[in-house]
């Protein structure tokens, strides 16, 4: 029976250790933080200590292809999550008002999702861990070297070594430490060759208040999720047990907007905006939390046999987005696969998931950083008193993206083609490519980009002084 062992025990690792488990593996997964998983999400909210994730209790959201990977790989631990009082959300209940065709289409399920808040999703995962055959979960272990050998001139793990020098040999050793993953610097002392390694700050800085409702409703919405105002953005998340959280984000060198860390200003801000004011109207279950320094980093493999990296550990981008645990189970069932079809080769492992994982999941970063990086741009257009440039003519590709959010506002198929994207259920340029939809689009738009409610950059500052 081979053995894995599995270093770090987010939502991501831990699935991975599971789906492995059912596959025949032996399976340990090794986490830095000790504090034990408590009795039901209320306990995990309130009193999880959880030192080693920046994100824990920031904002959250599952999108559709994460809840398929659950489904389809998890399925027990999907209906543990919603019967922890995840919501089930069908984006589709709720067409924009313009849209008369409300009829339903061939594969409509797909866009629907189970989302539930950080602490939820961990320790409903934890829980089904720790009763997993086959899965033994070890908290407050630190790993402090790996053990190696060559082989045919390639270096390959062969374990690891915890803080107490005890030695855990494996088969497999799978990196899930997350966004400060030490399995760079951990392969550069066992000899290994350097990572690649592409590492840019996001931009981004993300001020963040949870609400729950007394009657348990959450607050209906009347604009995109993620709703870009200028110089400012807002994210409204709906999650488990009538809780939601709101997040105002901004650019990271707009010094004027760090005022938001207090809670009157983050609220004068947020009821500036006709359409998320009544996000507000609930019982705040937190101040202000804000988070900054996020870093988008993209790592690949060496080639170093044995040892692997899954969802965040691999690549991680801004979170505005929420991508990141979707595109991780996404990861983890990559890994399944690849496993499944090398089970005696780590060479050839190595190989297949580092080419599933270009081919299915690298896209995706590099689709995220170029949002991020044309959204900056925006910003920093308004902040320095300009409007925006519109997307060259020749541009096909920049101004259907500019249409996309106002043609959704008006067509039931753009809609839903929109939705796929914000989904992690196609890319982009996977959606565009299909015969007459681009210029579906653009027709559909006329020519208008999307301009939500709200304050200007002057009154934005004045919000905030």
């Amino acid at each position: 029976m081979p053995q894995t062992i599995v270093l770090g025990a987010g939502p991501c690792g831990l699935a991975a250790a599971m789906m492995l488990a059912r596959d025949g593996h032996r399976v340990t997964v090794l986490e830095r933080d000790p504090a034990p998983v408590p009795e039901d999400p209320a306990g995990a909210w309130e009193d999880w200590a959880r030192a080693g994730v920046t994100q824990f209790r920031q904002a959250h959201f599952i999108h559709p292809r994460g809840r398929q990977v659950l489904a389809a790989e998890l399925p027990d631990v999907l209906d543990a999550l919603e019967g922890a009082g995840a919501l089930r959300l069908d984006p589709l209940k709720r067409l924009p008002a313009a849209i008369t065709d409300r009829e339903p289409r061939p594969g409509d399920e797909r866009l629907v999702t189970t989302t539930a808040r950080r602490p939820t999703l961990e320790q409903v995962l934890a829980r089904a861990a720790e009763e997993e055959p086959g899965v033994d979960v070890q908290r407050g272990v630190a790993v402090s070297a790996l053990e190696s050998r060559r082989a045919d001139g390639r270096l390959q793990v062969t374990g690891v070594r915890d803080a107490s020098g005890r030695l855990l040999p494996a088969d497999l050793v799978i990196d899930a430490m997350g966004r400060r993953s030490a399995l760079p610097a951990l392969l550069a002392d066992a000899g290994g060759d350097p990572v690649h390694e592409e590492a840019s700050d996001s931009g981004f800085v993300y001020y963040t208040r949870f609400f729950r409702a007394a009657d348990g409703r959450l607050p209906v919405p009347r604009a995109p999720v993620n709703s870009h105002i200028g110089s400012f953005a807002l994210l409204t998340l709906p999650a488990d047990a009538g809780t939601w959280s709101v997040t105002l984000y901004t650019a990271s060198g707009d010094q004027a907007l760090k005022r938001l860390r207090d809670v009157e200003r983050w609220t004068a801000l947020v009821r500036a905006c006709p359409l998320h004011a009544h996000w507000l109207d609930g019982e705040p279950m937190t101040e202000i939390m804000p988070m900054g320094g996020v870093i988008d980093r993209y790592r690949r493999s060496t080639g170093t046999a044995g040892v692997v990296s899954v969802a965040d550990a691999w690549a991680c981008t801004n979170p505005s987005l929420g991508r990141g645990i979707s595109l991780g189970l996404a990861h983890a069932a990559l890994l399944r696969a690849a496993v499944g079809e090398h089970p005696d080769d780590p060479v050839g492992l190595v190989g297949a998931f580092d080419e599933a994982t270009e081919r299915e999941l690298t896209p995706w970063y590099r689709a995220t950083v170029a949002f991020d990086r044309a959204r900056l741009a925006e910003i920093d257009a308004i902040r320095g008193g300009e409007e925006p440039p519109p997307p060259a003519p020749d541009d096909v590709a920049g101004r259907v993206r500019a249409a996309l959010p106002v043609a959704m506002s008006r067509d039931a198929d753009v809609f839903r083609a929109g939705l796929e994207i914000a989904s992690c259920l196609a890319l982009p340029q996977e959606v565009f490519a299909r015969p007459g939809l681009a210029q579906r689009v653009l027709e559909v738009a006329g020519g208008e980009t999307a301009r939500l409610p709200g304050p200007d950059r002057a009154e934005v500052l004045k919000l905030v002084a």
